[in-house]
């Protein structure tokens, strides 16, 4: 045992799970052993190797440093709930026992958020290493802990990390996890102590994935490299404010109107004219003006961005620093694309107990293990020695809770979707770069990264007064295109622009304070107040309590830009005019409390309405379908005096319903296609009720027919740095998308990850669909002919021509026989360790990897199995969790995760939810003393 603990009366978990376990267990030990044959290594593979890292979850422990004892109890899904007597002791707890289940997990996340994964993975890693010390999280981290954290918090994370390292402490890598012990088939990697800035650079990891329109920017800027800005225009249409409602519809505008009078002008200045918030339609199409570079001047964004930004060279830039994007592994999302949630609060005037219900649904990419890690963290007795008593979901490496619920509130949180990033073209003279007609010098750092099995690399970071330099960290981004067209203000571009990224997480925040706080709120004041430290990421927090109040408030820190910049583009960092010139107050964000429709309904749409807020909150929203949807199976359930039950709120959670279809559908019906085979595909579609269940034949076909419009009408229009990667094309050469003569076409390959190439489908591709159905003469609507695939000229020829492409690409897929068809044989999600998992020798992958599971649901559905049309029909993200809060009676709340409790391949709780999760079905979420004890099946007590 480690120096500082000792075991008495130690077990491993129960004996019918040890039973399932060991003959896992054997069964892969027998497979590695028979893969890796005569392999020198194979003596690490033992059935002691497997099971040294699996934790003690029974008898008792020793742990120096605690000021008393605490409780471990596991339930038979091995979720704990610790507890304590006092706060460190909590919070100590908290780190050991995480660190038992997934320490891994979070060692990679560090190395990730520190940009030394090269440390554990060698030179593969080393160009990801150099782009993530360019964002410098960890210095950001540690400044953050250094200058702005209150020193309760310190103290809590320092607690945390000393129970992390009471558990690392006399352990080698294979006493830990697996995946340490493959490592040493490569390097000789020795996991380090853990810190407290570990634990804060994790959250700068999650605001990445959750930083708002970047990509946007980028894909706006690479479209007019083919597209002209009206066609721009098309692709990112207006927000439908008057059909999908914005989720602050009441409340107290009087009061907000006086916040927003005392917030400054330059806020104000921002939404003149018709531009509004920046209103997804008018700042979107001015962007699209602007960077047409033909345009500038008439539209609100207007001038020397939008010039500088319509630029081939441009296209080459941002192109490679996509390309950077796609192979940066993700934190907890898509690498910002495609992230979505569900949260929804109804409160007890419709509902069957009088108190509220309380539901949410994180979309992201499927993980294994899941992201979220679901623990409780009691105090005996809550008082001022010891504050909490908590319960939710957690992320492995940080203390606290950070979506769930205590005694008197809960809250649930989707991305808000701000725009708090901006990509800046900066003018590089020597050793500085141009700024207000002077140059001014870089600030510079020298970075070390350390290689296993290879030599060191040194890199100099250079920044800008805008932020990092992000061109210097890919070959193409260091040259900008020579043949650029800039606005006539726009200074020589001698050998091209950088792009600099000016980001609200790259300045210490207080959002660690803020998950503390928000964890012992007792009310909508102290939640209120707790949510205004949350700064990055911006998130939609909905709130409930047991004294039947509900609420929704933004927190986050959002810039203003001056009147000519709305975010959208990437504007000149050589002009003052496009600095931020500060940030939205706090109390002038939106919020609204006890609604008097009963309900606050937050699933990534508009936040507010614009002609009701003089701020630019974004120009980019979510269009809004799975909310409105939300909205209507709420109303529908309340109308005549209803009443929605804790089982209503998870039915709303499993809603496969297609928007898209529905729409689609009844042109498609119209359409008399010649051939046979696709007659009887179309039959299918005949009285079918949109609903995208694993076993329907019409959701696959359907599914198809819509990839195949997509792909016709916009993504062989696509400039190649959108489209996917393998996907090559004879395209037009020059701004249309009309018919040209062969000869002129050049053949351009996709080189964007087929996971986040466009067009995606999701609710935009809804909404830009939608508006073009009145047009069915649109030039959107030709494509050429391919082999005996007939041209079309208007859109019911597009139709059936996709159609057609969609039969046979399911006849290849699926077979010939549609009665063999099912959605789910299509929509199939596999889970992978993010590391190893994916990279690692194939007896590796397939030791800690599982799937595949055969999910219904679907993109921009309430049940967001997400997939990318241009990619293809394999899920890329998903609900992360499921929970629905009972305000009313704790105990009869559910809960579900992704995957499991444990990290470690061969335990029983390594992917024990999923089978429930991809059903539909919740679990019990015990809460009081008497629930949790009567759930408990394990129990450690840590002594100090």
């Amino acid at each position: 045992m480690p120096p500082n603990t000792t075991a008495s009366t130690g077990q491993q978990p129960g004996k019918s799970g040890r039973r399932k376990g060991r003959k896992a267990r054997l069964i892969v030990l027998v497979l590695v052993l028979a893969l890796i044959g005569g392999v020198a290594y194979g003596s690490y593979w033992s059935i002691s190797t497997v099971r040294a890292s699996f934790p003690q979850t029974k008898g008792t422990l020793t742990l120096k440093g605690l000021s008393g004892p605490v409780e471990v109890k596991r339930d038979n899904y091995g979720i704990p709930q610790i507890y304590a007597s006092s706060d460190a002791d909590l919070f100590m707890a908290q780190g050991y026992v995480q660190a038992q289940d997934r320490f891994y997990e979070m060692d990679v996340r560090r190395h990730m958020a520190s940009g030394r994964l090269s440390e554990m993975f060698g030179k593969s890693q080393v160009d990801n290493d150099e782009f993530l010390r360019t964002l410098g999280w960890d210095r950001v981290a540690k400044q953050e802990y250094d200058t702005k954290l209150s020193a309760t918090t310190k103290k809590y994370l320092q607690a945390y990390a000393e129970g992390v390292n009471s558990y690392l402490q006399g352990k080698d890598g294979e006493d830990i996890s697996l995946e340490y012990a493959a490592l040493g088939f490569t390097n000789e990697y020795k996991p380090q102590t853990w810190t407290p800035v570990d634990s804060i650079s994790w959250l700068k990891a999650m605001a990445w994935d959750l930083r708002g329109n970047m990509q946007d920017e980028i894909d706006r800027a690479l479209l007019t490299s083919r597209l002209g800005p009206k066609q721009i225009a098309d692709l990112y249409p207006q927000y439908p404010y008057s059909r999908n409602k914005a989720i602050v519809q009441e409340g107290q505008y009087s009061e907000l109107a006086g916040a927003f009078q005392q917030g400054g002008t330059s806020g104000s200045s921002g939404t003149s004219g018709t531009n509004g918030t920046g209103g997804t339609s008018t700042g979107t199409a001015s962007g699209a003006s602007g960077t047409g570079g033909t345009a500038s001047g008439t539209s609100g964004t207007g001038g020397t961005a939008s010039g500088a930004s319509g630029t081939a060279g441009l296209d080459s830039q941002l192109g490679g620093l996509t390309r950077v994007l796609d192979d940066l592994p993700p934190a907890v999302g898509v690498n910002g694309d495609g992230i979505g949630s569900n949260s929804w609060v109804v409160g007890g005037t419709h509902t069957i107990s009088g108190k509220p219900l309380l539901a949410n649904d994180p979309h992201l990419s499927p993980s294994l293990p899941s992201v979220w890690y679901q623990m409780g963290l009691h105090c005996r007795s809550v008082s001022s020695t010891c504050q909490y008593d908590v319960s939710g979901y957690t992320f492995a490496g940080m203390p606290g809770v950070i979506i769930g619920h205590n005694q008197d509130i809960a809250w649930g949180m989707t991305n808000s979707g701000a725009d708090v990033t901006d990509l800046y073209l900066e003018k590089i003279t020597g050793d500085g770069y141009l700024y207000d007609g002077k140059v001014k010098p870089f600030e510079t750092r020298e970075e070390t990264i350390k290689v296993a099995g290879g030599e060191s690399k040194k890199i100099v970071v250079r920044e800008t007064n805008n932020g990092p330099l992000l061109s210097d960290r890919d070959e193409e981004l260091v040259k900008v295109g020579r043949k650029a067209t800039v606005d006539t203000a726009a200074p020589d571009r001698g050998d091209g622009y950088g792009v600099a990224l000016r980001w609200t997480a790259l300045q210490p925040g207080t959002t660690m304070d803020a998950v503390f706080a928000m964890d012992k709120a007792k009310n909508w004041t102290d939640f209120r107040k707790a949510a205004s430290q949350f700064e990055v990421p911006s998130q939609n927090l909905i709130y409930a309590d047991n004294e039947n109040h509900i609420g929704y408030t933004l927190p986050g820190k959002i810039p203003l830009r001056e009147e000519s910049d709305n975010g959208s583009i990437p504007a000149p960092g050589w002009d003052p005019k496009y600095r931020w010139t500060g940030y939205i107050p706090q109390d002038a964000l939106p919020y609204e409390y006890d609604p008097e429709r009963g309900y606050i309904v937050t699933a990534n749409q508009a936040v507010i309405d614009p002609d009701k807020y003089p701020y630019m909150l974004t120009a980019d929203w979510g269009y809004g379908a799975r909310s409105q949807r939300i909205t209507d199976l709420i109303q529908s359930k309340i109308k005549d005096g209803g009443k929605i039950s804790t089982d209503d709120m998870r039915q709303m959670q499993l809603d496969n319903s297609s928007e898209i279809a529905r729409l689609l559908v009844p042109t498609l019906l119209k359409i008399d296609p010649e051939n046979k085979d696709v007659r009887e595909a179309q039959k299918l579609l005949e009285g079918w009720d949109y609903t995208q269940d694993a076993d329907s034949a019409a959701a696959a076909y359907f599914n198809a027919v819509w990839r195949n419009v997509l792909k016709l009408a916009f993504g062989n229009k696509l400039p190649k740095e959108l489209r996917p990667k393998g996907q090559c094309l004879w395209v037009e050469p020059v701004n249309t998308t009309g018919p040209a003569d062969e000869a002129e076409k050049v053949r351009e390959c996709g080189q964007r990850d087929p996971d986040r190439a466009q067009p995606d489908g999701g609710d935009r591709w809804f909404e830009v669909v939608r508006k073009l159905m009145d047009q069915p003469d649109s030039e959107w609507w030709s494509t050429p002919k391919v082999g005996t695939r007939p041209a079309a000229h208007n859109r019911d020829q597009l139709f059936k021509r996709a159609m057609i492409d969609a039969r046979w690409e399911l006849t290849a897929k699926l077979g010939k026989d549609i009665d063999s068809w099912s959605w789910g044989r299509l929509h199939r999600l596999f889970l992978k360790n993010q590391t190893l998992g994916t990279a690692g020798p194939e007896f590796i992958q397939y030791a800690l990897n599982r799937g595949p599971w055969e999910l219904g649901g679907g993109e921009a559905t309430v049940n967001a199995t997400g997939w990318n049309a241009a990619g293809g029909y394999g899920v890329v993200w998903v609900p992360s969790m499921r929970m629905v809060v009972n305000l009313g009676d704790l105990d009869k709340s559910k809960w579900i995760n992704l995957t499991g409790a444990s990290g470690h391949a061969y335990s029983a709780h390594y992917v024990d939810q999923t089978d429930k999760w991809a059903d539909g079905e919740l679990l019990p979420w015990a809460f009081s003393d008497q629930a949790v004890e009567k759930s408990t099946s394990d129990k450690l007590v840590l002594k100090p």
